[in-house]
């Protein structure tokens, strides 16, 4: 992957920081007294307002202000800043289009929308979207408050449609109707399912943060009445248009149009083949010229409408799960996410992948899972650029993995049981601390990702933080718990009494579910490490204290590795209590009760052989170097490394130590006899294939000490 495409996929999330730029944060309502107290003490608009934003688990609902007359919104213009004005008129007239014009003099630009107990307008009165210098929208006030957050998103979505195009390439529903009865019925209903579906689908796996930073590459629903702002829509919005969905009869050449919506949705049909297109209509007969077009078709009156909508936007919109096809239409699979769908492509039929990509079905699945970037990538592809179908196939396979590694390095992935993704990067379970030695790797890992270019010189070399799962330490608070061991941080107990003490403690389930998927996603060697929230701290360091195992975890049995697995947390938590870090504890001054414990799996690095696995090479690197002599400086630093697994090195074994600067120095080597007396003789592996019949955690169960001639 060249520079410039990683740069794009790194910058994503950075990139959705600067969508939506215009929100809406405080709104002027304009009504008489009595309806401003039917309002809030009967239908308790602001309450409803709050638990509909809550209930859709999105941020900051608008701050509201009534104010009853014209000249007391004047005058609170002076004062306040408002993003919108809303007005209330029994009927859509004369009186209701003055107010509007007098509030746009006074504050030009600001959207007002009416809301009125009218159902219909009479079909002999001007378009009221024609007079958009007093009103911008008309809805029917029917005092459900879900009416009020899509009006909310409908102006948001109007003011952001360009930029978030530009930036994003955010895609577009077009929405044509000029009822403002069956606009107030169906835009709530669109909005709660978009955003319904948009949160179901974004981001399966990656933290709350980035999923609400996805939401708002939601696509947006622009409004038109009538049917030369919707061709206007859609000539300027042509590439980002994602589905339309059209009355049949609104405005056209200012006359009302019983056939308009027919005619609209037939000339983008002959423009662009593969916009799905959705005729409504409070008429059924008109269901069969919407199939000569062809379009889908909902009766408007229908009891099932807010299905059939539903249906829509997951059948033909691409919301929901991937749903595969034969080119009948007949379903016969389906994929949940990103993963899923680049192990299952390399199975389906060819009859059914030719289907999806002849319809744009993939890039139309990723633009609704705010994959913008995949999604332009996949959209031209056709088969003509391919030498064969199964070329087509694998080239697809490679970019949505690629997209799908890229996007999660640099970040902390929450485990998620039904949706975690093998090639995670970094992940962890709960939400209590990661402790210091995981938050120093997350730092690292979000480091490398951050500063990649700077390690184009050494493209030869795969720099990365191996695979990591932490279990964070809530977990470890509910291990004590759930085994009544607060008592150990008091008591006197020797390393091997704590052990003992602690090998008869049940996990969590929770816990021990997590584990088991987990497991079952990943066969590589496992680290289990310490990391409490007082290691690697940069003061009072409790670096080398705690326990750390490895596991060979190829076991033909599931059962035993998992067990092993437990024994190896179980004992990472015993070193909690271990004699050392207390004693530590004091001789600093810090309170033992304050420590708490997370725990690192992680993918062992190394290569197997035979019938061991182990690094060529560990080792630890330290910026500073104490004992620095020659022409060394101490901020020269000290590395120490050996071959096999790093324990050589942490306890201090026959290693190789030298200055990153001045490597060819090396007093342990200035003779034959020095040689002889200080070069490494034995190294650390981890044994395969062993039939292991003890799921003990500890290194003389797991590790073999082998000679250094053994290696190979």
């Amino acid at each position: 992957m060249y520079p410039k495409q990683k740069e794009r996929l790194s910058s994503r999330f950075k990139l959705f920081h600067e969508l939506m730029p215009t929100k809406v944060q405080h709104i002027m309502l304009i009504s008489t007294s009595y309806e401003a107290w039917i309002m809030e003490e009967d239908s308790r608009i602001s309450e409803q307002i709050v638990t509909e934003y809550r209930g859709l688990n999105l941020s900051r609902p608008p701050r509201l202000t009534w104010v009853s007359s014209l000249g007391e919104a004047l005058e609170h213009f002076a004062d306040l800043p408002f993003d919108m004005v809303i007005t209330f008129s029994r009927a859509v007239d004369d009186h209701a289009f003055r107010l509007g014009s007098e509030i746009k003099k006074a504050k030009p630009g600001i959207p007002v929308v009416l809301l009125t107990h009218q159902e219909a307008l009479p079909d002999s009165s001007p378009a009221w979207h024609e007079r958009q210098d007093s009103i911008d929208l008309v809805f029917y006030w029917s005092g459900q408050a879900d009416i009020l957050l899509a009006i909310v998103k409908s102006v948001e979505d109007r003011f952001n449609a360009v930029p978030d195009t530009k930036t994003a390439g955010v895609r577009i529903i077009l929405f044509v109707e000029d009822s403002p009865y069956y606009l107030s019925l169906l835009l709530p209903i669109l909005y709660r399912e978009l955003v319904i579906e948009t949160q179901a689908v974004i981001e399966d796996g990656l933290n709350e943060e980035h999923r609400l930073l996805s939401m708002r590459a939601r696509p947006k629903i622009l409004l038109a009445h009538s049917y030369e702002r919707a061709v206007e829509l859609y000539e300027q919005f042509k590439p980002y248009v994602l589905g339309v969905i059209s009355d049949m009869r609104f405005h056209r050449n200012h006359v009302l149009d019983g056939i308009a919506g027919l005619q609209l949705l037939s000339h983008i049909k002959r423009d662009r083949f593969d916009i799905p297109l959705l005729l409504t209509s409070s008429e059924s007969r008109n269901a069969d010229l919407a199939g000569r077009i062809p379009a889908l078709f909902i009766d408007k009156n229908a009891a099932s409408l807010h299905e059939n909508i539903k249906a829509f936007m997951v059948d033909h919109l691409g919301f929901g799960n991937f749903v595969f096809r034969m080119a009948d239409g007949t379903a016969y699979d389906q994929a949940t996410n990103l993963y899923a769908l680049e192990k299952k492509l390399e199975s389906i039929p060819t009859e059914s992948f030719l289907f999806h990509c002849r319809h744009n079905d993939f890039s139309r699945w990723f633009y609704t899972l705010a994959e913008v970037e995949l999604a332009s990538q996949v959209r031209p592809l056709r088969d003509s650029t391919f030498a064969s179908v199964e070329s087509h196939r694998r080239h697809l396979i490679q970019i949505i993995k690629e997209k799908r590694i890229a996007r999660q390095r640099g970040v902390i992935v929450n485990f998620d049981r039904d949706h975690f993704d093998p090639d995670t990067n970094f992940a962890k379970t709960g939400n209590g601390s990661l402790g210091g030695k995981a938050r120093g790797l997350a730092f690292f890992s979000a480091m490398l990702h951050r500063n990649r270019e700077r390690l184009e010189p050494f493209h030869q070399f795969d720099i990365v933080v191996p695979q990591t799962l932490v279990v964070t330490t809530d977990g470890f608070d509910e291990f004590i718990t759930l085994n009544r061991l607060n008592d150990l941080t008091g008591e006197d107990l020797t390393d091997e009494e704590v052990l003992t003490r602690i090998k008869e403690t049940t996990l969590p389930p929770r816990l021990g579910e997590q584990l088991t998927d987990y497991l079952r996603a990943v066969g590589y060697p496992l680290a289990v490490r310490s990391s409490s929230i007082l290691e690697d701290a940069q003061f009072k360091s409790y670096a080398g204290l705690y326990h750390t195992c490895m596991l060979a975890n190829d076991h033909a049995d599931f059962q035993f590795r998992r067990s092993q697995l437990e024994n190896g947390i179980r004992r990472v938590y015993a070193s909690t209590f271990f004699q050392a870090p207390k004693s530590f504890s004091k001789r600093v001054g810090n309170q033992i009760e304050q420590e708490k414990m997370a725990v690192i799996l992680q993918q062992v690095v190394g290569s197997r052989h035979g019938r061991s696995y182990y690094p060529a090479i560990s080792g630890v690197a330290q910026s500073l170097n104490y004992y620095p002599f020659s022409r060394m400086k101490p901020e020269d630093g000290i590395v120490s490394i050996a071959l096999g697994l790093g324990k050589s090195v942490m306890e201090g074994g026959k290693i190789l130590r030298f200055s990153p600067r001045f490597p060819e120095i090396l007093p342990q080597r200035s003779t034959i006899a020095d040689i002889l007396k200080n070069a490494q003789q034995h190294f650390y592996a981890l044994p395969l294939d062993r039939e292991a019949t003890s799921s003990e955690a500890s290194d003389a169960n797991t590790l073999d000490r082998r000679s250094i001639t053994d290696a190979t």
